[in-house]
């Protein structure tokens, strides 16, 4: 599914063309929009359900004719009965994993992708020209077009397309949400919008008047677009492999933007604890894809490259676990689907097991020879292991051929152990059984277990059984939080929230250019790493300026290297550029609103405040002094064999991991430096 560049209505409106980006057709069947479909479709029945749920147990506490009670009781546990199944068929749908995977991923663990949010649709042309023309006293009709303008953007935002065009869709409607708040929901007055979204995971509706769920909702859905770019890319080139993790460490990252900013939204889906335990699978996902990004070309059968495969095998497996742990605590665990935490639990015994495997084949596999480094070996080895049984020591188990096999044959039969622990658990999960290519790697890796520990089995089985220590995990790259420029680019630094000193002109010379100051960032460009003593110091530049002007030409949306070329033709005279600066504001408190849940009695919404293991205090708000309607608009523009190789699901015959490795640009080039 992809953006579509649609006219704004018929006809040329106002004497020029509108146009603006759409998202998906609603209408489009494909396997994610019927998926959506199906959800909205759940959530209409599960809200009716309630509904019908909450005026029965309003009966039941008004009535006192027992026949009658003993029929509202009757109906009541039909309505339970059917709430029930309705929450099944909606963790049903959070369960689907194929849909959300790519079309060729057969050789890889699947991975667990958000669903989007659902939302009613909202007419704000009606309240909003009546704001116009009371508050502005200004004709509303006036702004006919813009309004539909804004009324076509939310619109095309409840179906995003599943690529960063989607995710740039969905922030440019963020990044207007402030400029709107600031123009048209005054705290002394009430303009009549209700802004309804859905709880992902429960379906339950919450009806906010304010946008504090607005601009919440957008960001899950951002974060839940990333995790579907990331569940879609082609694990099997290493250009897929990092395209996944940065969509899952963008994904992190908008939910930490979200858990930070926005900590008392009555949805549970929103909730600082389930928006923790979504940050954390988040980023144990991008960890996997790192894993299988070291292992694609093979694993180079040596002692060294084996320990180090061990132990970032080991990480994934802690990483996991930790989000597994998060998921069986209460409330978590009655809202997260099964097959959320089972396929967790799995994936820690699997890579846990690999680990076990890789230190299993580098003791089996390799002897210390004379040209051996003993000293690195055993360094190696001793942070492999936290304790050892008594008596024993890494340069024992390397020196001692006895000794070595003992320790390999018992991390052996721990990788056979636990590999048989997660299919026993694969088995379990209804949902998790549909995925043969999972089950068929759980078994090769299972298979390769069994087929070393055969070849090392021998009747002196009982005389020298020892139980394998447990592996330290340690990783060389690990999976962080990243926000995404699409939540901190021009539309997020020059908005509502922010005020600014008015632009100033600072002369810049070729020797500013060349040594006096750094710049950094990619639209808009900030000024770093300034010197005092040179004379744009001296002409008003500041550390943390924000360039918006190089001479005539307007530089807010240029990036670092755009920025470089207009400063490259400075002459001996020099040239002007227009700078603004960051000033603090006095924090406010946001005005309070009601909260609906569908007409319902309000005993759902706070449950989402009852856990938060990183609770942090709520952000200051800053709020701009209003403007005159008629300057509201902004620009829309976002800018032991040689080799060992994991098992896999490729019925093509092909060793997906040595296929040859495409190159990719660096993440560092999205931060790009330039001195000046």
């Amino acid at each position: 599914m992809t953006d579509t560049i649609l006219t704004n209505g018929t006809g040329d409106r106002g004497g020029r063309d509108s146009y603006f980006k759409k998202g998906c057709s609603p209408n489009a069947q494909t396997g994610r929009s019927k998926l959506q479909n199906k959800r909205a479709t759940l959530n209409q029945q599960i809200i009716k359900q309630m509904r019908m749920r909450a005026g029965a147990e309003n009966l039941l506490k008004a009535t006192n004719n027992n026949k009658v009670k003993e029929m509202v009781l009757l109906e009541l546990s039909y309505v339970n009965s059917d709430l029930q199944l309705l929450m099944g068929q909606l963790e049903g749908l959070n369960s689907s994993m194929e849909v959300y995977q790519n079309t060729e991923e057969t050789a890889n663990i699947p991975l667990i992708a958000l669903g989007l949010k659902e939302t009613k649709e909202i007419d704000f042309s009606s309240p909003f020209k009546d704001f116009i023309l009371e508050h502005y006293s200004e004709d509303g009709r006036s702004f006919e077009e813009e309004l539909a303008d804004l009324m076509d953007l939310r619109q095309s935002c409840r179906t995003p397309s599943r690529s960063e065009a989607g995710v740039e869709l969905l922030a440019s409607y963020y990044s207007h949400l402030p400029l709107i708040e600031s123009r048209f929901f005054s705290p002394t007055r009430q303009n009549g919008i209700f802004f309804t979204w859905y709880d992902s995971f429960t379906g339950v509706p919450v009806c906010q008047q304010n946008l504090l769920l607005e601009k919440a909702s957008i960001l899950f859905n951002m974060a839940a677009l990333y995790s579907q770019i990331g569940t879609r890319s082609d694990r099997q080139t290493r250009v897929g492999l990092e395209q996944a993790i940065a969509a899952f460490q963008k994904a992190a990252g908008v939910l930490n933007l979200l858990k930070e900013t926005f900590t008392h939204i009555p949805s549970y889906d929103m909730s600082p604890a389930m928006v923790s335990m979504l940050i954390r699978l988040m980023l144990a996902q991008a960890q996997q894809c790192l894993f299988e990004k070291m292992a694609l070309p093979g694993v180079s059968n040596q002692f060294y490259a084996l320990i180090r495969m061990a132990q970032e095998a080991a990480k994934v497996s802690e990483v996991f676990d930790q989000v597994h742990q998060f998921m069986i605590q209460t409330p978590i665990k009655d809202n997260v689907p099964l097959f959320w935490s089972t396929m967790s639990l799995v994936k820690t015994n699997h890579y846990r097991s690999m680990a076990h495997y890789f230190v299993a084949a580098a003791l089996l596999d390799h002897e210390l020879g004379p040209r051996d480094d003993e000293d690195q070996q055993e360094k190696m080895l001793s942070q492999v292991y936290d304790q050892l049984p008594e008596g024993r020591t890494p340069i024992d188990i390397l020196k001692n051929k006895d000794e070595r096999k003992r320790f390999g044959k018992a991390h052996i039969r721990r990788a056979v152990s636990g590999h048989e622990e997660a299919l026993r658990i694969y088995s379990l999960c209804e949902h998790l059984t549909k995925l043969e290519a999972l089950k068929d790697i759980l078994k090769a890796s299972h298979q390769r277990s069994l087929e070393k520990y055969s070849d090392f089995e021998n009747e002196e089985e009982f005389t020298d059984y020892v139980d394998a220590p447990d592996i330290t995990s340690k990783t060389e790259h690990r999976a962080e939080m990243e926000v995404p420029a699409a939540t901190k680019g021009p539309l997020a630094i020059f908005s509502a929230k922010q005020k600014w000193t008015p632009p100033r002109s600072v002369r810049i010379y070729p020797e500013d250019r060349d040594e006096g100051f750094t710049l950094k960032g990619e639209s808009p460009v900030q000024v770093v790493s300034l010197d005092p003593h040179c004379q744009a110091a001296g002409d008003g530049l500041k550390e943390g300026d924000y360039i918006v002007a190089v001479g005539k030409t307007d530089s807010k949306w240029m990036g670092v290297s755009e920025v470089m070329q207009l400063l490259k033709d400075v002459d001996e005279e020099g040239t002007e550029i227009q700078v603004v600066s960051l000033m603090d504001s006095n924090p406010s408190m946001p005005a309070k609103s009601a909260t609906f849940c569908g007409n319902l009695p309000k005993t759902y919404s706070m449950i989402c405040l009852a856990y938060n293991d990183e609770e942090k205090p709520l952000k200051n708000r800053k709020v701009t002094k209003k403007s005159s309607f008629l300057s509201w608009g902004m620009k829309n523009k976002m800018k032991s064999a040689s080799m060992l190789n994991l098992p896999t699901m490729d019925h093509s015959g092909a060793m997906s991991w040595n296929k040859p490795i495409p190159t990719f640009p660096s993440s560092s080039c999205y931060n790009s430096d330039s001195s000046h």
